[in-house]
């Protein structure tokens, strides 16, 4: 058992309370810093995405002006529902002002193929070409491509590989709705 020694022990916590008092020095220094930077950020051009644009409305209103065609296929249905959602939220759209139409390739690459020719495991792909086009004087405003690809494992049940490639059919929708969305908001908010 080790005795108690008042002079030690009192300079152990002289120096505890001393480096706590520097860490909340340190941490108010950061929390000014970061609020004299904050003004500065407006002043040299950043914008954030979702910002207010000189009251013409916001990116995401915009984006809900976009009409999304129709995608055929399983796939193309779970995109256009990302996209859409993404657009609106699931709220009530504004009158179309642009149309978008996509349309998708799907394949599935074998990456471990055992002997015997069985997969151990895939990954789906998706590759989607789209254009923006302007309703009233039916321009294309915007044209590109987005792809995706996700990976899945096969096993002996043929429920689990249906499941596993649906889940990976999915993330591959999301990931690509989620770049069209990046995409076209960004397009948007420049005044297209």
């Amino acid at each position: 058992m080790s005795s108690f020694d008042p002079h030690r022990d009192t300079a152990s916590v002289g120096r505890l309370i001393s480096s706590r008092r520097t860490t909340t020095a340190g941490t108010l220094t950061v929390l000014a810093v970061i609020l004299m930077i904050t003004p500065m950020l407006g002043a040299c051009g950043f914008r954030p995405l979702h910002a207010d644009l000189d009251g013409a409305g916001r990116p995401s209103e915009k984006l809900a002006m976009v009409q999304i065609a129709p995608i055929p296929g399983r796939v193309g249905q779970q995109l256009r529902n990302e996209l859409v959602f993404k657009a609106t939220g699931g709220g009530q759209a504004p009158p179309p002002e642009y149309r978008l139409n996509i349309a998708i390739r799907e394949r599935v690459t074998s990456t471990i193929v055992e002997r015997s020719g069985d997969a151990l495991r895939q990954v789906y792909n998706i590759d989607a070409k789209f254009t923006l086009t302007r309703k009233s004087d039916k321009t294309v405003v915007m044209k590109g491509s987005s792809f995706a690809r996700a990976g899945f494992e096969r096993f002996d049940s043929i429920f689990s590989n249906v499941r596993a490639r649906f889940d990976a059919e999915n993330r591959a929708a999301k990931t690509v709705a989620e770049d069209l969305r990046a995409r076209l908001s960004a397009f948007l908010a420049t005044g297209a």
